[in-house]
């Protein structure tokens, strides 16, 4: 954190350096004067400027750019000015570095443990007892006649250390790596984040780093601002400033009444020009931020008071919410300076509720847990039996006194007996499960990029995969979004193809293309195509451009019309919003009247109209009889054909009758229609098939869209999301919401659990109705487990439901930064088929890690029973510490990365979800790990007590303290590693299928692992010596050790003939923590997120659950991917708002955060964070 408070100091200086030279640079302006007048608001900041500059004119001559013209590109000119007013760039907190890491994963109880153990054995065997009493010690030295011998005790110990380096060294580097792949898929969002400037007379798209001071950008609906600027010229432009103010309510903002535009905040609805006046650490966002870092040593110390306090509770859990409550606190910017109450603040804001846990990482934190217990308990009885056993045989059966001169000889066996109950337990908590859960995820995602799945939450992947309910957009998604007008009602005549311009009247052709061409967005544009016999480039809003593209095929061109009425010669315009379903302008006309032309939905449009142009050209009456009649012969044919129709009207004022412009309703009204287009967005051509494979697949695909409910229908019945014969409901947004609302107009659960299982077109929907049918879907209870919902949009009205929604698919291409910004995967193709990617992705993910967890608890089970009943029977582990310590890295570490990136099938999509409440491991799983164990069991305990015979050597039980490694034992360490190595392969397969070796070699990593492991082995084997308590092999007994291991193949063939369904004695474990599970109370206080397993943490064994800290923080890590947060992971999610780090960083807490310095009560009262309606 301190490096962001060095930044504030660099920051800080610069102003007063340009004091001396107080116009650096021949600009007019000075960084202090600009970020002074960036702090001002409304009519004061207006009264700023034309006190100081006359006007925005006067400032953008001061800044050398022209507000039409924009900046000249060149580079010199762009990099000086970079150089005067800095970069549109927040640096970002320095990665920790490998040592950090490393100092991180010691910190884990388990290791410790094994650490001191270590040097206390390490200790004591440079410790020789006088030889004439040794005698007296009993058998404690003999067979270890040999000096040299009796010299290599160390050699367990510093054995251990050095495996405990390895473990260390393995972890810490794979979260240093996930770390910067984290910060690659980072800077590849950053890069993807444009921002459309004037430069030269041109629109160009650059990317938000490379905006400078002076810019003229052009702001459109849906954008989030990435810099602060003062407004050119605005249409009805309102801004959501709530991430900076905390104020829900949107900002009108205007040219002559509040010109001031903040970084961070949202376009809702509008469009302007801006000139930018600051970027990067001098924006407002920027420096709240600098704010934060210097805020953040007082912050660390604070937490380091709290945490000597609650030490001893502080499961990861707690430093979890920390982290959630400096996120919801973060923007209090000076919070160190409030004390008690910011605490106080603190916890009132933690309790905002958050998104789930991620399905997968409930079931593992319990199973977790639940494995922790069970090999805590092993290895608590481990080394009682050994003290028990060796104080009973020395003391009362052999009836010797202890001598004060053999206590070290004593007490280096109890060091061995608690190294060995150690081990067990080290054995017995699967370290690996958190990073293969990692390992699984980070590469996922990594792969996803190539199947155009930006994800941006990590656990979005995962819970994708469980998905049962998909509810999508229409246009774009599951359409190409390349409009075309195809057919038309113009002068009383309907035609089914474009007219030829011969056949209508002058009139209305000129009116028609004087209506499209000034009532849409400038930006809009129609290009000539990139390559030759390539189609037109369509550049802006759809809907537009097929409009604009029939102005030119009825051989006529939009462009001259534009110049000769530009942009800031309009009077005013009412821009399109969900609400209206219309965009009007207003012009004055050369006599002093004005003209409003009008476009937008037909059934809308037409209920405002009363003329209608004949086919002359002149109006005539438009009775509500008329209308009806259109509707059904010209409406309703059109949208059955699957044709979005809109409607183009026009209305005249004389110059005497000026209107009151905020009326609206009073101006748009009266109208006289020019024509009626229909509008045909083709259904892109792999869509049907993929909607095929979601429903085999067992998710149901919904549309929501804002088209007429017949254009909606047929382009469902397109897509094979209806099918004829089927039992479904295609409604309107009304029809909806009075079938789901009771007499008071609430909305009641079980009305809607009567409509959505049916439901499959929402058509003329609004923002609410999707959120209300997204957030009921997913609050039913009637079918037997919850549903998991993913929904897409591209809107900015989009966010509350992609929010909600359990996964949010934003649009690449089409969609605003807002929706980005709410979303947890961003499809950068804006296609339906890469949702289909992402699902099956996200069942492979879960598929991995049920691979990993077959294989390592069938390693656990023997490991933990031969560690166990070898102690009891033979007073000493059959497999010692360090072979331990091996065993459990190729089986932990290597094993994840193995079987944790096993490449998807098309096959995963050939199954139902799995849902919320199946257990981890399966029944047919659990057939496995109980089948593999009991074959492994039986040849280790045959070797083990017969072995010597079968291989005619010298029994390696019963060996007294720092004895020479026996081959016998060798024999089984290495019988057991062939066993896991060939098991590792039977552990691709979890629903029991029979080719085992299917698809291996599209695997390399898999292969590249297990021969390496192999080649490891013998080297240990062979040349291992006293450290790993091994002795070389004959190749004989090499041969018997690998037979023995391929017959776990063989074994594997005949576990996979049992049927499952006659065991019915199998139980399932790893089920997610259940309903029944949680009190009322513990619901309400669910947005703490405590499940089950934590409440269990607070139980007692709070040591050992601290020593379960590993896990669960690895589990965090793949929760929160903390690491890659800045400042306590709270900034970064900050930064989101910021300059566009689209926040991937945090999973569990709303995205929207909320300034509350001002407003402390808005953070409380908007639950989420989402922007209220």
């Amino acid at each position: 954190m301190g490096d962001m408070a060095n930044s504030s100091i660099e920051f800080h200086p610069k102003p007063q350096q340009q004091r001396e030279a107080p116009h650096a640079g021949g600009f007019g302006c000075t960084l202090a004067e600009l970020r002074s007048l960036m702090e001002l608001r409304g009519a004061e900041a207006l009264q700023k400027v034309q006190e100081a500059y006359g006007d925005v004119s006067g400032l953008c001559r001061r800044l050398k750019t022209s507000p039409t013209e924009g900046l000249a590109n060149n580079a010199n000119d762009l990099e000086k000015r970079r150089q005067i007013y800095g970069q549109n760039f927040i640096p970002p907190k320095q990665p920790k570095t490998f040592l950090q890491l490393v100092w991180e994963a010691l910190q884990d109880v388990t290791l410790i443990i094994l650490e001191v153990a270590a040097i206390v054995s390490l200790g004591l065997s440079f410790y020789a007892p006088p030889g004439e009493e040794s005698e007296a010690c009993g058998n404690v030295s003999a067979g270890a006649e040999d000096e040299g011998e009796a010299e290599a005790g160390w050699i367990e110990g510093a054995a251990i250390l050095l495996s405990v380096t390895c473990v260390v060294l393995v972890t810490a580097f794979n979260d240093w790596s996930k770390e910067r792949q984290f910060r690659g898929l980072q800077s590849r969002i950053e890069q993807e984040q444009r921002f459309s400037v004037i430069r030269d007379g041109q629109l160009l798209q650059v990317p938000v780093a490379a905006l400078v001071v002076g810019d003229i950008a052009q702001v459109k609906y849906g954008d989030l601002l990435p810099a602060d600027g003062v407004l050119i010229q605005g249409n009805d432009l309102k801004i959501d400033e709530s991430s900076l103010t905390g104020e829900s309510d949107h900002v009108r903002k205007s040219a002559d009444k509040d010109p001031m535009l903040l970084s961070g905040t949202h376009v809702m609805e509008g469009s302007g020009r801006m000139v930018v006046t600051a970027v990067g650490v001098n924006s407002q966002t920027g420096i709240i931020f600098t704010l934060l870092g210097a805020g953040g040593e007082e912050e660390e110390k604070k937490d380091k008071k709290g945490k000597q306090q609650d030490g001893a509770m502080e499961s990861s859990q707690t430093k979890a919410k920390k982290q959630d409550g400096a996120v919801a606190m973060e923007m209090q910017p000076l919070k160190s300076a409030e004390g008690g109450e910011t605490e106080e603040r603190e916890k009132k804001k933690a309790s905002v509720p958050k998104k789930e846990k991620s399905v997968l990482q409930g079931k593992l934190t319990k199973l977790a847990v639940q494995i922790g217990k069970a090999g805590l308990v092993m290895s608590a009885i481990t080394v009682i039996i050994l003290v028990l056993y060796f104080v009973i045989e020395t003391f009362v059966v052999d009836g010797r006194v202890w001598l004060a001169e053999c206590t070290p000889v004593y007490v280096q066996y109890f060091v061995k007996f608690f190294i060995i109950g150690v081990t067990v337990l080290v054995v017995a908590v699967p370290e690996g499960l958190p990073l293969a859960v990692t390992i699984s995820l980070a590469y996922s995602v990594k792969k996803m990029m190539r199947d155009n799945n930006l994800v941006r939450h990590l656990d979005a992947c995962e819970t994708m995969g469980n998905a049962t309910a998909i509810c999508s957009d229409k246009t774009g998604t599951l359409t190409t979004n390349r409009m075309t007008v195809v057919q038309s009602y113009l002068g009383d005549a309907h035609y089914k193809e474009v007219p030829a311009p011969s056949a209508l009247t002058p009139k209305i052709l000129d009116l028609l293309v004087h209506a499209i061409s000034i009532n849409s967005a400038y930006t809009t544009k129609i290009l000539p195509p990139e390559k030759e016999g390539a189609l037109p480039r369509q550049v802006g809003n759809k809907t537009e451009c097929a409009l604009l593209g029939f102005v030119l095929d009825l051989k006529r061109d939009f462009q001259p019309v534009r110049e000769q009425i530009p942009e800031d010669k309009l009077y005013k315009v009412y821009t399109f919003n969900s609400v209206r379903k219309s965009m009007s302008t207003v012009i004055r006309l050369p006599d002093g009247g004005f003209r409003l032309f009008s476009k937008g939905a037909s059934e809308i449009l037409l209920k405002k109209c009363t003329n209608i142009l004949n086919s002359n050209g002149e109006p005539r009456g438009f009775r509500p009889r008329d209308r009806d009649d259109m509707v059904k012969k010209i409406i309703e044919p059109m949208a059955c054909d699957g044709l979005r129709t809109i409607c183009i009207a026009y209305r005249d004022f004389s110059a005497a009758q000026e209107p009151d412009w905020d009326n609206e309703n009073e101006v748009v009204g009266d109208l006289t229609c020019i024509a009626v287009v229909g509008i045909e967005d083709p259904v892109r051509p792999e869509v049907p098939e993929a909607i095929r494979k979601c429903q085999r697949a067992g998710i149901t695909v919904r549309m929501v869209t804002g088209d007429n409910i017949n254009t909606a229908r047929a382009i469902a019945a397109k897509c094979g999301i209806i099918q004829p014969g089927e039992d479904f409901l295609c409604l309107e947004g009304k029809e909806f919401n009075r079938r789901i609302r009771n007499e008071k107009g609430e909305i009641e659960q079980e009305r809607l659990d009567k409509v959505w299982p049916k439901l499959r077109v929402l058509a003329r929907s609004s923002p609410t109705d999707k959120h209300t049918l997204v957030k009921g879907i997913i609050d039913s209870s009637t079918g037997e487990q919850r549903q998991v919902v993913a929904v897409t949009g591209d809107g900015t009205n989009d966010g509350p439901a992609l929010k909600k929604a359990d996964v949010g698919f934003a649009m690449g291409i089409a969609g605003t930064d807002v929706a980005k910004e709410a979303s947890d995967i961003i499809l950068t193709d804006d296609n339906f088929t890469s949702i289909v990617k992402a699902v099956m992705w996200g069942r492979n993910v879960y598929d991995s890690i049920s691979k990993f967890l077959q294989f390592q608890l069938t390693v656990n089970v023997v490991a933990v029973i031969v560690a166990f009943t070898g102690a009891c029977i033979t007073q000493d582990s059959p497999l010692k510490a360090v072979q331990m310590l091996w065993v459990n890295l190729i089986m932990d570490t290597f094993a994840s990365l193995a079987l944790a990136t096993e490449p998807p099938t098309e096959s995963l999509l050939l199954r139902k979800p799995y849902g919320r409440d199946k257990p981890l491991i399966s029944r047919t799983m659990m057939k496995n790990i109980l089948g593999h164990a009991v074959y492994q069991l039986t040849i280790i305990f045959t070797l083990l007590f017969v072995g010597e015979l079968f291989f005619d050597i010298d029994s390696g039980r019963n060996a007294p303290l720092h004895s020479p490694p026996s081959e016998h034992y060798t024999i089984i360490f290495n019988t057991f590693v062939m066993m896991q190595l060939f098991n590792e392969i039977n552990a691709r397969k979890i629903h029991g299928e029979r080719n085992v070796f299917h698809g291996i070699f599209s695997n390399p990593i898999f292969c590249t692992i297990v021969l390496g492991t192999f080649a490891i082995q013998i080297v240990i084997v062979q040349f291992g010596g006293k450290p790993f308590s091994c002795c070389p092999l004959s190749t004989e007994q090499w041969l018997w050790c690998l037979f023995v291991g391929v017959g776990e193949l063989v074994w594997g063939q005949v576990i996979a003939t049992i049927p499952t369904s006659q065991l019915k004695c199998l139980k399932e474990a790893g089920h997610g923590p259940g309903k029944d599970e949680m009190t009322d109370e513990e619901l309400a206080e669910g947005e703490e997120e405590i499940d089950h397993a934590e409440r269990e943490l607070r139980r007692g064994q709070i040591l050992w659950f601290r020593g379960l800290n590993r896990i669960q923080t690895q589990m965090e890590v793949v929760s929160t991917f903390k690491r890659s947060g800045s400042f306590q992971g709270a900034v970064r999610r900050r930064s989101s708002v910021l300059s566009q780090l689209h926040d991937v960083t945090n999973l569990s807490t709303p995205t929207h955060v909320i300034l509350s310095a001002a407003n402390p009560t808005s953070a409380a009262g908007n639950p989420g964070g989402e922007s209220v309606p």
